[in-house]
């Protein structure tokens, strides 16, 4: 579970810095922290993330870094030092990138935890053969789960239909960050590999990330306290 003993991360991909903060400040007794990704950084920059990280949440930033070492290394480098809890890179970029971004942020004070992305959750068998990926999608994410552990990140993102066995092959001290969570009866919207959060939880995720349902709804403070029960 996450800090405060909620898992929930409300997704808050908005590049309107006025909106996130109005979405926020609803939320903010209701969750467990917030996940920003590149629509919201692109715009807002450093100096958006600090607002965020000034609410007293857990901030995730969503950034995927994927590049070579020395500048995965010098990113990574840069955000750790924004006070944030966690942040991203993708498992793609192969175990020298991911060692990279490990040695850069090491000696920062609180660093943030490192997570890997394994296979987006929009991406099904079909869309890995047109890239020239061989195997399924859970033997392509357990094979990068596995190398972000051995190049020592703290855990990984992947789909909640990859939860267990990401599970069994890492061991319980390894981080799991499940999007593509949706309540019985939402849209799925671009999401493709999805389950409920009780189901997510259930299979072993250790934080829920959570966008649309919550943000777009009629009233988004309820429908957290309804998803978080």
């Amino acid at each position: 579970m996450s800090e405060r003993n909620n898992p929930v991360f409300v997704a808050l991909d908005t590049p309107d810095l006025s909106e996130a903060l109005r979405l926020a400040d609803l939320l903010v007794p209701h969750i467990g922290g917030f996940k920003v990704g590149l629509e919201f950084l692109t715009a807002n920059g450093p100096g958006g993330l600090r607002r965020f990280v000034e609410l007293g949440r857990p901030v995730f930033a969503d950034v995927k870094f994927h590049d070579i070492p020395n500048t995965v290394a010098g990113a990574s480098r840069a955000l750790a030092s924004q006070n944030i809890a966690y942040f991203n890179v993708h498992a793609l970029g192969g175990a020298a990138m991911m060692c990279a971004a490990r040695e850069a942020i090491a000696d920062i004070d609180h660093r943030p935890k490192l997570l890997a992305v394994t296979i987006l959750t929009s991406l099904v068998g079909a869309d890995l053969v047109e890239v020239g990926m061989q195997g399924n999608a859970r033997e392509q994410v357990i094979r990068l789960a596995r190398l972000a552990q051995s190049c020592g990140l703290d855990g990984v993102v992947c789909s909640p239909e990859e939860i267990e066995a990401v599970r069994e092959a890492c061991g319980s001290g390894f981080l799991i960050v499940t999007p593509g969570v949706r309540p019985e009866g939402s849209a799925l919207a671009d999401q493709r590999r999805v389950k409920t959060p009780k189901e997510a939880l259930r299979a072993g995720a250790d934080i829920l990330v959570v966008g649309r349902p919550i943000t777009t709804a009629p009233d988004p403070a309820e429908a957290a306290r309804t998803l978080c029960a």
